[in-house]
């Protein structure tokens, strides 16, 4: 298949600005925000997408993409990060299983896996004689961890302002050491999110999902506990919403769902083993 140029939608007329908000808000919705550029408009109006065309993306979309997420901020230049570009049907189809099983990571023309990685800086302290002890602790894999967070996040607002789709993979780290196996990670590199991107197939009816409120996540000077009634009207907001998709959801049944043993965790329960006998023992 013929790689073709990616296009770069419009930006948003103010009308549209309000109706993203009202998207993402709904009643909590600012009245008034005056301070939006063509990135911020574009930020307001990701979704999340799982299915997508057929076409193709190409290699040059993908370096502006990884230029973008490398022109992200890295702690102290660290740059401990790496990210790994699947395009071959079956390796992104063993990926896929061992992300939960999930169809539209295989159906996605790249999928990428965004690496926690220290054995670059490990390989480059060997070479010199050096030690490498502060690799161990908890603070470098933190580091390592955020480095490729902040990444990945340039990476999808890049992707969204050519005008493909993308959706974040957490369960990358349902299966760590396999998925480690299939990528010939190097010990001290250990796999952190990844991103199916494609071009949005334009049937998919995923909107913009309701958010919580400012009032409940924006804490001026110390931090406030929020109202069960501002929980009880967000989960409102966002049934409704899963409603208009074909599904019945709430907020907190999730949460409740997410944090209630290790069940829930789905495997990744043992994460500080899978992390020790990837060379991160963080100590």
């Amino acid at each position: 298949m013929t790689e073709s140029a990616t296009t770069t939608p419009k930006a948003p007329d103010a009308d549209a600005i309000d109706e993203n908000l009202g998207a993402r808000y709904g009643d909590a919705a600012p009245d008034t925000l005056e301070s939006v550029n063509d990135v911020i408009a574009l930020q307001l109006r990701h979704r999340s997408v799982r299915r997508f065309t057929p076409e193709d993306v190409s290699d040059d979309a993908i370096t502006a993409i990884i230029a973008a997420a490398q022109s992200a901020s890295t702690s102290s230049n660290l740059q401990s990060w790496s990210v790994i570009e699947i395009r071959d049907p079956e390796r992104k189809a063993a990926a896929a299983e061992l992300s939960g099983d999930q169809e539209f990571i295989r159906r996605a023309p790249v999928f990428l896996v965004f690496v926690a990685d220290w054995a670059r800086n490990r390989l480059i302290a060997e070479q010199r004689d050096a030690g490498t002890a502060g690799i161990d602790y908890l603070e470098s894999t933190l580091v390592s961890f955020v480095d490729a967070g902040i990444a990945a996040q340039n990476a999808a607002i890049a992707a969204e302002s050519l005008g493909l789709g993308i959706t974040y993979v957490g369960s990358v780290r349902n299966n760590p050491l396999a998925l480690s196996d299939l990528l010939d990670l190097p010990a001290g590199a250990f796999p952190v999110a990844g991103m199916a991107i494609g071009h949005p197939d334009p049937d998919d009816r995923a909107g913009i999902k309701p958010r919580l409120p400012q009032a409940i996540v924006r804490h001026r000077e110390t931090y406030t506990t929020p109202s069960d009634s501002a929980i009880d009207a967000y989960d409102d907001a966002l049934s409704a919403y899963y409603a208009s998709q074909g599904t019945a959801r709430a907020w907190t049944p999730t949460v409740l769902a997410r944090v209630r043993d290790e069940a829930s965790l789905r495997g990744r329960h043992v994460m500080r083993e899978a992390l020790e006998q990837r060379g991160l023992p963080s100590n």
